[in-house]
């Protein structure tokens, strides 16, 4: 890559950590740029994986008051995304890419309609089941979450574009949580999915990964997951929700064409 390529890659890398924090879709900023200057596509997914890494860790440090009391949902959330990480990760390995690239467009665009409908979602879920309130569910919405979370983790360990936003629709059909709260378990199970993966694609194809990329990814996301995590943190329930919508239709656009 030329310099201003490297650099353009860390800015990339920037942007995706920033989005990253926010709504979750920091890949597919990241991936096309790769992909653009000629890194092959499963080559980009690893290494990008590995970068963002960083990012993730910016990200749910900036959001950790937001995950306290959040343990009775997250101690069982948390195996469902490394074990359908481990499985992702096993995929993208022996599988083309195709397979997964007929179903995104369709788990995105359910996830942006969840996102959209969240508020109108959370109060027929409390009149309908025997959550309240308060964040606390009962065990018909904890065994949809925790397969959920597992089929989103399986998605994540694959191609990690727009979990994030997959996991904040899943959210919204199923928690009462404010949103911000929800954020903060999106981007600590999403920065689990990715060092799962991250893990396997190191021990595994070592020699597939662009370290170059790994490096400017890595630095760039985590000054933007800090970044997006302290200025997102700020938003109301509202303009995050617009933020997620209006990224998620970019992301969509992207991946169709």
């Amino acid at each position: 890559m030329t310099p201003l390529e490297l650099f353009l890659v860390a800015l990339a890398g920037l942007g995706a950590g920033a989005i990253n924090s926010l709504v979750g879709s920091g890949t597919l900023i990241t991936f096309p740029t790769l992909v653009a200057f000629g890194v092959p596509p499963v080559t980009a997914t690893m290494s990008n994986a590995i970068g963002l890494v960083a990012g993730g860790v910016s990200g749910t440090w900036g959001y950790r008051r937001e995950l306290r009391g959040q343990w009775p949902t997250l101690r069982w959330q948390i195996p469902a995304s490394i074990s359908g990480a481990l499985i992702g990760s096993w995929l993208l390995l022996h599988l083309p890419e195709t397979v997964f690239e007929t179903v995104v467009p369709v788990l995105l665009i359910l996830a942006l309609v969840l996102v959209v409908l969240q508020p109108q979602i959370q109060k027929w879920v409390l009149r309908r089941t025997d959550g309240d309130p308060d964040g606390r569910i009962g065990p018909v919405r904890m065994i949809l979450l925790v397969v959920g979370t597992f089929a989103v983790g399986i998605y994540g360990g694959y191609f990690t574009a727009a979990q994030g936003i997959l996991l904040m629709g899943l959210f919204g059909a199923l928690l009462t949580e404010h949103i911000q709260r929800q954020n903060a378990a999106k981007n600590l199970l999403s920065l689990l999915v990715n060092i799962v993966a991250a893990t396997a694609y190191i021990l595994v194809a070592f020699d597939r990964i662009d370290w170059t990329v790994v490096v400017l990814i890595a630095v760039g996301s985590l000054i933007g997951g800090y970044l997006g995590a302290r200025f997102g943190r700020r938003m109301s329930p509202t303009v995050l929700r617009a933020v997620i919508v209006t990224v998620g239709l970019i992301g969509l656009y992207r991946l169709l064409a």
